[in-house]
């Protein structure tokens, strides 16, 4: 299996299961060839920019979650599929090593086009690749420190990553870092707005009321130490510019064109088998949909279905069993913009604000790599909703703490807010909360909204706006699907 993402661990699960007694007698053998020692779980990457948790809740050792398979760390560098060898050079090797194999899975996803940017790969960011998310943060952290300097963040790319991306630095900032957001289209989140123009919306809303600048129709041409250079020749001064300017599958050699499409990723069959003994699943294979016949979209739902049946396939082939084709249809996607701000869509049904936050993220805590880490996130997101922020040297500390070192600017409109919510007196009834969240009642039939509040406004905006009793309701929720 090359490559330490979704693919190779849900892989990894599957054959773990179907071939126990074979691995356990020695007639299997697994093996990871990874340039990362770590899985990274990109699900909650928005939440660790905001200082909703700390870095290593998305950070897993391969070697724990992916036993009893050998981890090797390396970069597959070519494959001889004539006579099934991988050539692979170890981390802080000078000379290759090769492998044998038996059946090959191919999992190693994507990576940013940075040479299409010139700069980009010297002055600027990415978060694909090992250790690239984790300095991005520390940038993220030193600007919006009560202490630091401020400063201005530019993020390229209007899918819903950038989107995404770009308001957890301005949750983040609280005022104290400006984000530009570059998109060479004429409207944000195209894909999304093709099949879900109200969330599409919804989406720009909560963009726009974090304070982040959109420049629409506009590409980000170039890169320099203190600036972001637009094709219309405009330069905005930037102290970090992150690129989420789409994906290429990494290439290896061997894999030839002849096995790929125009966009570089491995064409499968409907078994997910590339050629003879080769598979491929997620962001590096284009992955037809079994019945509209368009390829599936570059995500992590995909890539872990993906995995997970390219190991039953695989186990099946290893005991003389005809493969099976990928039948799974697909279930939603889902993105955030805060505490208590998010859209999503579930088998065509839109949903926003708490609930949708909710759904998602009792999603991304079924497909944890461990259970360990889904609990810690809960905690990590009990502390939230009780007005906590986590700060750069890795403590906790008040909503109100953090709020009162942040200079005036884009958070005083919210702040206002806030205040409006805090100076009443009055607790919002428990039937007023479920109403709030979707549920009716016969108590709220006609009831009257809280002075300073509206429904769908309890947890919208930060935690000090959320009251305690909604707190608590949604913690217990979110830890009942943990367990």
């Amino acid at each position: 299996m090359v490559g330490g993402g979704y693919v190779t661990l849900h892989a990894c699960i599957q054959l773990r299961r179907a071939l126990r007694r074979d691995i356990g007698a020695g007639a299997v053998e697994l093996v990871v060839i990874s340039a990362d020692d770590a899985h990274n779980f990109h699900g909650f990457t928005g939440e660790v920019l905001a200082g909703m948790m700390p870095l290593r809740r998305t950070r897993t050792p391969l070697e724990r979650i992916c036993r009893p398979a050998e981890v090797l760390h390396g970069r597959v560098t070519a494959v001889d599929r004539d006579n099934r060898i991988v050539i692979y050079l170890p981390v802080g090797a000078e000379e290759p090593a090769d492998l044998r194999y038996d059946e090959l899975i191919i999992g190693t996803g994507g990576r940013e086009p940075v040479e299409a940017v010139p700069g980009l790969a010297e002055h600027g960011y990415t978060l694909r690749g090992p250790g690239e998310l984790g300095r991005f943060v520390a940038v993220v952290e030193h600007l919006s420190t009560a202490d630091g300097p401020g400063g201005r963040v530019v993020v390229a790319g209007g899918g819903l990553a950038g989107v995404e991306l770009a308001a957890a630095v301005a949750d983040r900032g609280r005022g104290r870092i400006a984000v530009d957001l570059v998109h060479a289209g004429e409207h944000l989140l195209p894909a999304l707005r093709a099949d879900q123009p109200g969330l599409a919306r919804r989406a720009e809303c909560d963009l726009i009321g974090l304070g982040v600048r959109v420049h629409p129709v506009v590409r980000l041409a170039g890169v320099t130490t203190n600036a972001a250079v637009l094709s219309d020749g405009r330069v905005l001064p930037a102290d970090a510019v992150l690129g989420v300017i789409g994906q290429r599958p990494l290439p290896i050699a061997g894999l030839d064109a002849d096995l790929r499409d125009a966009g570089g990723r491995l064409v499968t069959r409907p078994d997910l088998s590339v050629a003879d003994h080769v598979w491929a699943a997620g962001d590096a294979a284009r992955v037809l949909h079994v019945h509209t016949g368009v390829p599936v979209p570059a995500n992590a739902l995909w890539a872990i279905k993906g995995g997970a049946q390219v190991g039953r396939n695989v186990a099946r082939v290893l005991r003389g069993r005809p493969a099976r084709r990928f039948g799974y249809r697909g279930l939603g996607q889902a993105a955030s913009f805060g505490l208590g701000r998010s859209i999503a869509e579930l088998y065509g049904v839109p949903f926003t604000g708490p609930l949708a936050w909710v759904l998602r993220l009792s999603f991304f805590l079924r497909f944890m790599p461990s259970r360990r880490t889904a609990v810690s996130v809960v905690g990590d997101v009990a502390k939230v909703l009780r007005g906590k922020r986590l700060c750069a040297d890795g403590g906790w500390i008040t909503s109100a703490d953090s709020q009162s070192a942040t200079t005036n600017g884009r958070g005083s409109r919210r702040r206002a807010a806030i205040e409006a919510v805090k100076s009443s007196t009055q607790v919002p009834s428990p039937p007023r909360i479920a109403a709030a969240v979707g549920t009716k009642s016969p108590e709220s039939t006609g009831s009257r909204a809280t002075p300073g509040t509206r429904p769908f406004s309890l947890v919208t905006h930060t935690p000090a706006a959320a009251c305690q009793a909604c707190a608590s309701t949604i913690t217990a929720v979110v830890e009942h699907n943990a367990t």
